[in-house]
């Protein structure tokens, strides 16, 4: 049975050694991909989260084969394109799960009903649906662009498509639906989004192109591209990893080493920024695996000064801004995060959540439209006052954030809804406990 509330208390120092999840965003791509291909795709390291494991469960209604053959170990058997499912597609809590697929489904003759959770039932479509449809894609949904919706695929046609703010998960549906239009695609993104969808689709033995040029980053998608199963090997998840390093930075005593960590440089956003805090972190380790770097990066705990935190480095770290509010929380000074308008339509509005979940916990905080700025608390040895209960709207990242504040805080910190952690990291109280945490449920 799940627990209707954790709560997080201060204890002794976090010690030891440990795997983050498989990275999220390179799990979900892994599955589509390996359905698009022909042939046998094997992937380990996946992440066996909510959220993946939903977008698996949509690969098999597309009609591929997918096996799980032990912990992280997948078989896939593609068929070289998707089928028309029997059935509507659930993706759950899944928005990058949704919006890639959506786009990998547009290039085939055929409709499909695509649904979620009431988080992604929320959540508006419109910045994937608006290129797809240039492409000749069409749909019917709930006003604002949310699901429940029916999409209608096939017969697409080449595109250029200027990004019109950073987004992975908009830049992966064009390349996707691409693979499958006339004339192939092509993507201009004025700032550099994470690009795992072009590492991968080069794996799979795609043509993928990127120039850099003054008016932003083009990624070519040649027409014509076959994919072929292939061997992934997933890294460890920096979104993940950052609430572990976090948690030894403000716990004192605290050292934690993570280890086989993703090391993409255009995912590592929250390591410059904690460097510039003055975080004790170190990287050892380092290799190529599968044509992404990993290392290990072992976290301190450290005395952390508030920085600005520049709008250009926000789609390099994206997902990790709640956990570097709680940084920010036990740093000295104020931490300002600009550019940040992206959080707002994550699972939840993740900057009005932060705001009210520090507020409660004693941190002051300003929000701005695109902007949240944290006064840390921290001067000489006083302490985050904690002692809150904090609503999460089912968020996951607002959950694990909040329950790390609670570790270091002076009072103990709860929050409700907390089965959704699973959606992205699946044991995480059991590993927190593992390294020495105070997290118990009710």
């Amino acid at each position: 049975m799940t627990a209707a509330h954790l709560t997080a208390r201060r204890a002794g120092p976090l010690k030891g050694t440990v795997r983050a999840p498989g990275d999220k965003s390179i799990s979900h791509r892994a599955l589509i991909l390996g359905a698009l291909a022909q042939g046998v795709t094997e992937i380990e390291g996946l992440l066996e989260g909510d959220d993946v494991k939903r977008t698996a469960a949509a690969m098999v209604a597309f009609g591929a084969g997918v096996e799980r053959l032990g912990e992280g170990r997948w078989r896939v058997e593609g068929r070289g394109g998707f089928a028309e499912p029997a059935d509507v597609v659930d993706c759950g809590n899944a928005g990058t799960g949704v919006r890639l697929i959506m786009g990998a489904a547009a290039g085939f003759d055929m409709s499909v009903t695509f649904t979620g959770d009431s988080s992604l039932r929320g959540r508006p479509m419109n910045r994937v649906l608006k290129p797809l449809g240039e492409m000749g894609a069409s749909w019917i949904c709930r006003q604002g662009g949310r699901l429940p919706l029916t999409l209608r695929g096939g017969n697409l046609k080449h595109i250029a498509y200027r990004l019109p703010e950073p987004s992975a998960q908009v830049k992966s549906a064009v390349l996707l639906a691409g693979l499958h239009a006339a004339g192939g695609a092509e993507v201009i993104e004025p700032e550099a989004t994470r690009d795992h969808t072009e590492r991968m689709l080069r794996a799979f033995g795609a043509e993928v192109e990127v120039r850099d040029a003054a008016d932003g980053r083009r990624i070519i998608l040649p027409p014509g591209q076959k994919l072929a199963g292939t061997r992934i090997h997933v890294p460890g998840d920096p979104s993940s990893a950052a609430f572990l390093l976090v948690a030894a930075l403000v716990t004192p005593g605290s050292e934690v080493t993570v280890q086989g960590m993703l090391l993409n440089p255009l995912r590592i956003g929250l390591l410059d920024t904690l460097g510039e805090m003055g975080a004790d972190l170190s990287v050892t380790n380092v290799r190529d695996e599968g044509g992404e770097t990993v290392a290990d990066v072992t976290a301190r705990h450290s005395e952390l000064e508030g920085v600005e935190v520049p709008p250009e480095r926000a789609p390099s770290m994206i997902d990790e801004y709640p956990i570097l509010g709680v940084a920010a929380a036990f740093a000295r000074g104020k931490t300002v995060m600009r550019g940040i308008g992206e959080m707002r339509v994550k699972e939840s509005d993740r900057i009005a959540l932060m705001a009210a979940g520090l507020s409660a916990c004693g941190i002051g905080v300003e929000e701005e439209a695109e902007t949240l700025t944290v006064v840390g608390a921290k001067q000489g040895n006083h302490l985050v006052a904690g002692g809150a209960g904090v609503t999460t709207h089912g968020d996951h990242r607002i959950a694990m954030s909040h329950l790390i504040l609670g570790l270091a805080a002076e009072g103990p910190v709860s929050v409700d809804e907390p089965g959704m952690i699973a959606t992205s990291f699946p044991g995480f109280v059991s590993l927190m406990r593992g390294l020495g945490a105070d997290i118990e449920g009710a």
